[in-house]
């Protein structure tokens, strides 16, 4: 089981980046699949995942109306689009899979089964 990460980098405030997570060894289509992100000194926190079944979504607060998460299950791929970055953005972002831990309503780390090795975004301001 593998998930990589990638697409960080520094950028500005206002600016835009996309993340992208590549899956392989499990039966990518079957898990909910979603962004968590630890900024230095906090406690690791969920981003947004997505559905396997409906492509249901969910946005953490601080969040909504900036990002956008998708994927492909042809490619075994997740995205995050993140758009108007700010500051307090600035955090390493992991991707992670769970079989059965999707929530309209929050995101748990201890549903994720599978977990990538994460890619630091810096947004300065």
């Amino acid at each position: 089981v593998q998930l990589q990460a990638s697409g960080g980098g520094l950028v500005q405030a206002g600016e835009s980046l996309r993340l992208s997570c590549a899956a392989s060894g499990f039966s990518f289509h079957d898990y909910a699949v979603g962004w968590f992100r630890q900024a230095p000194g906090k406690e690791r926190e969920g981003v947004s995942c997505i559905d396997s079944t409906d492509g249901s979504t969910y946005y953490a607060d601080s969040v909504k109306g900036r990002f956008t998460i998708s994927r492909d299950n042809a490619k075994n791929t997740l995205y995050l689009q993140m758009n108007g970055l700010k500051p307090e953005d600035t955090a390493v972002y992991y991707c992670a899979a769970s079989i059965s831990g999707y929530s309209d309503y929050d995101m748990i780390d201890t549903w994720y089964d599978y977990w990538g090795q994460g890619t630091l975004v810096t947004v300065s301001s």
